[in-house]
Parts: structure tokens; sequence; C-alpha cells
């Protein structure tokens, strides 16, 4: 640091009354952002961009802040203890405490992580220090003035394409999008109907009228789409979300039944590729994940498989071995003891594996069952087994769900007040 007092081997901060003494060489690699800024400062300009105020003869720094909260976030950037509430403080004012030194939600002990969001979810606030710098980057774009335009125009295209509830042009384009997943699959399921295909076979105009509506409801997703990739920022990015993935799984079933239709045509090769054709037609079922742009349960169940992937995977192989084992057991206490009394349902293992699942979970359709007084003592023991192994992942898997509505709902709640005040100008 080339600001300060010459020849001081330590700096004092003042944070709201409370004085803290810090070397040089400490301050430089200090873990709070706000703090070790300090070091790389040249002028009382550059401080007081830091700091509320300095004195220079005594090499202090004033800090106007909560000097308790500051004192707990000290303790745990020196390595004593979990960061957790200060007592007697509200949380939000704590977790504001912490943006303004360089701390993330994430310090905090999973115990007020959760008050956390409960709290902010009563009050729908959310604090985001990423987001305020990139909306002061967004209001000063590099390219200038005359750029200026274009950029916004930009992003209210995008807004208004990725998310439903940032302006009144968003909510309408997002519900003529459900209108069409919704007439889509309706004509989906009314093509299976025995009737249905009765009529269409009688009535020609019937069916050519469900392909209009198909064709119609094809050609609106796949603008939606192409506009979407024109406006998004990074292409690459853009291709690999899972969101963006799944309509191209939507769209592409349809154009590839068209050309298959138009090279075959309606002779003895179609009949024979019929069976790939109905395949290619019943993908049309991955419209319904369209909805997830536009509802939150939805996203928020896509989000907490993605952050839960370890705790799902612990649970498939909770499942996996007490198949193994009750699968076993059950196949010899029913099939491999006495083989005149044998229960032909488990005559193997991989058909005591079916059992076992519908057993654990508690689900029993009753088509395969034990007929031994050893194998329904262990058909109780496998139900009761399914439902802790099933009840211990489950734990972590609802917290994480949580979270993840809350901070969509946050989210949201942000744009619904952006949408509000621009409907009231």
């Amino acid at each position: 640091m080339t600001f300060g007092r010459s020849g001081a081997a330590s700096v004092v901060l003042n944070v709201g009354g409370a004085r803290y003494s810090l070397s040089r060489e400490l301050l430089k690699d200090f873990p709070l952002r706000r703090v070790s800024r300090l070091h790389g400062c040249r002028s009382e300009r550059d401080v007081l961009e830091v700091c509320d105020d300095y004195d220079q003869e005594r090499n202090e720094y004033f800090f106007d802040r909560h000097s308790e909260a500051f004192g707990f976030i000290l303790l745990y950037v020196r390595g004593h203890g979990k960061l957790r509430f200060a007592p007697r403080m509200c949380e939000l004012s704590f977790y504001n405490e912490m943006i303004y030194w360089g701390l993330e939600g994430a310090h905090l002990e999973y115990c007020c992580q959760r008050r956390l969001d409960d709290r902010m979810s009563d009050t729908y606030t959310f604090y985001s220090a990423d987001e305020a710098g990139a909306q002061g980057r967004d209001e000063a774009p590099p390219g200038g003035a005359e750029a200026a335009p274009s950029r916004r125009w930009l992003e209210r295209m995008r807004r208004t394409f990725e998310e439903p509830t940032s302006s009144l042009a968003a909510q309408i384009l997002a519900s003529v999008s459900v209108v069409f997943v919704i007439v889509s699959m309706v004509v989906l399921c009314a093509s299976t109907l025995p009737d249905w295909r009765a009529a269409a076979a009688d009535n020609r105009s019937l069916d050519d009228r469900s392909r209009i509506i198909e064709a119609i409801c094809i050609g609106w997703f796949t603008a939606e789409c192409i506009v979407r990739f024109i406006i998004s920022k990074n292409k690459c990015e853009f291709v690999k979300r899972p969101l963006n993935i799944i309509d191209l799984l939507a769209i592409t079933p349809y154009y590839i039944s068209v050309l298959m239709t138009v090279f075959t045509g309606e002779n003895s090769q179609l009949q024979r590729a019929g069976v790939t054709l109905r395949v290619l037609r019943m993908m049309r079922i991955f419209w319904v994940i369209k909805l997830a742009r536009h509802f939150i349960g939805l996203q928020t169940l896509g989000l907490t498989l993605k952050r839960c992937y370890r705790e799902m995977v612990m649970l498939l192989v909770f499942i996996c071995v007490a198949m193994a084992i009750f699968s076993a057991l059950s196949q010899l206490l029913e099939h491999g003891l006495d083989l005149e009394t044998s229960n032909k349902d488990f005559a193997s293992i991989p058909a005591a594996c079916w059992w076992v699942i519908i057993s654990m979970t508690t689900v029993g359709y009753g088509d395969m069952y034990p007929i031994t007084m050893p194998g329904r003592i262990l058909g109780g023991v496998c139900v009761v087994s399914g439902i802790v192994l099933l009840a211990l992942p489950i734990t972590f898997i609802y917290h994480s769900f949580v979270q993840c509505y809350h901070e969509l709902k946050f989210r949201s709640a942000r744009y619904s007040r952006s949408l509000s005040a621009e409907f009231l100008n």
C-alpha cells in the first residue's frame, strides 16, 4: 500500500467504535475483500471509496458498520468457529453486513442459511452484489452511447423470452406458448383414441385438420426457438442448456417424420417404418416440459434434481443394495428350500427383484407375494426397511427443494416488481 503514514507497520480498523489492529502483510491477503482493497489504495480518494473516513496521523480507517456483526465475521475468517448470526440481530441486517464485507450466504452455517431463506421468503427480499454490478455494466455499455439503444433492445428481448414475468409482452408471449403446448397435447392424446382413429380413417379432412394444427404448433415452437437462439449472448451456452435441448428433442421428430414421408411416400416402405414414425410422433410429449419455462414448480423440480444428484445416487444405491439382499433371501425362502411346495413366482432372483421394489416403495400390486411363514416375515422386514431407507435421503432433497423454490420465487418477485413499475409508468 502506497498511501498512509510512512513507516507504520500496522493499520487500525475502526468498525462502529471497535478498533482492530492489523499488520500490513496481513492486510494484503485478508479474506474480506473490502479490507484487502485498502492495500491497493494510492490516494485518499481511493481510501474513501472503501471506508467512510480516514485518519492519516493515526493510520486509522473508519467504517460506519455494525461492530458486533463485524466481530462475528472476523472470528470466522480467522478460523475460530463457523459463521452464525449475531444474537439479537435481524438476519437480513447481518446478511447485509456480510455482503458489505465481501462474504456470501454460502459461508453461513446450514441452520442459519435456512433461517435466512425463511426470512427472505417472508419479506420477498433478495441481495446480490454481482447482480448490482451487472446492472451497472448494463447501464453503461462499453460500446458507447450509440451502442446503448441496441443493447437495451436486445436485453429487453432476452428478458421477454426468458423471464415470463419481466414485462407485459413477456406474459402475453408465455401465455400464447402455453396455449400452443396445451393444444398440441390435446391433439396428441385425441389421436390415440380408437374412435378418433376410426373417424380419421373414414373422414380424411379430420386427419388433415389435425396435421394442420400440429404444423402450426411446430411452426410456433420453431420460430420461438430460433429467435431465442439469435438474441442469446452465448450461442454455445444456449445449446447446452437443458430446456433448450428438450425443445430441440420435441421439435426435431416432426421434421424427421415429414422428411421420411416425403422420401418414402404412402407405400410399403412407409408401412415398414410405421413403428419409427409412431415413436417420433410420440416424442412430442416432451412439449409438456416446455411448461417449465413458465411455472416455478417445474423449474424448482429441475433445479432440485440438478443440485441433489448426489443424494439421488445415494438413494438409488440404497435401493439396489436392498434389492440384491432381499431378492436373494426371498428366492431362497420361497423357492429354494422346499421344491415340492415352492412358489413359482419367485423362481429366480430377477423375478424376486420386482416383488422387492414394489414392497419397499409400499406399492404392493399383489401380483406376487410370499406364501411361506419365513417369506412373510422377510416381506415385513423388507417393507419396514424400504420406508427407512427411502426416508433418509429424502430429508436432504426436501431442504434443497425448499431453498430452490425460495430462490426462484425471489427472482420471480423481482421481475414482477419491474412489471408493476412498467405498468404504472
